[in-house]
């Protein structure tokens, strides 16, 4: 019962430390990568496709990202998805190729992404507590319920307390490597 408590935290928490990725591959740095536009929905037909089931993303030279779309008449749609995005690109048109120049990064923006990503990395955390909270809560009605000792939900709970701080540490090395992104030049 205990260990299905510890899996049942652990893959919770791992969850929480995939989001924590996919919000970081939101944030962009000064250099041009697919992940940056994984966020953004085209209108196809009539209903919200992400943009990398449209067309084709690849990265042109360190600033610049290229979308080819597999149709040529989505591009007016690509260029509105981009542009009504939060990412600040403005997209330039040849032909059936889009291209977007990734504006290099003043101080003030990138200090701004990086108190966006400690904002990220506190709710990551946040997030891990929360488990934690739940998985103790777990074992406290197992007590409860006579069906283990006190001896047993002291031995869980420091178990779980080591669970969550790997998990909270995973996220300061995250946050760690995404600040030093940030304000690499």
């Amino acid at each position: 019962m205990i260990n299905d408590i510890k899996k049942d935290a652990e893959s919770r928490m791992q969850k929480a430390l995939e989001a924590l990725s996919n919000n970081f591959n939101k944030i962009r740095t000064g250099r041009a990568h697919p992940s940056l536009l994984d966020s953004i929905q085209v209108n196809y037909y009539g209903s919200n496709t992400p943009l990398s089931q449209v067309a084709n993303i690849s990265v042109e030279d360190g600033r610049t990202l290229s979308v080819t779309p597999w149709e040529p008449n989505l591009v007016p749609e690509i260029e509105r998805a981009i542009m009504k995005s939060d990412l600040g690109l403005n997209p330039s048109t040849a032909g059936s190729v889009i291209r977007l120049p990734m504006p290099a990064l003043t101080e003030e923006t990138r200090k701004g992404f990086t108190k966006q990503a400690k904002a990220e990395a506190e709710n990551a955390r946040v997030s891990i507590r929360n488990v934690r909270r739940d998985a103790l809560a777990q074992v406290k009605g197992l007590v409860n319920d006579k069906e283990i000792g006190e001896d047993d939900e002291r031995r869980a709970a420091d178990e779980i307390q080591k669970i969550t701080d790997k998990y909270v540490a995973e996220v300061d090395k995250a946050l760690a490597a995404k600040e030093q992104d940030l304000m690499a030049i």
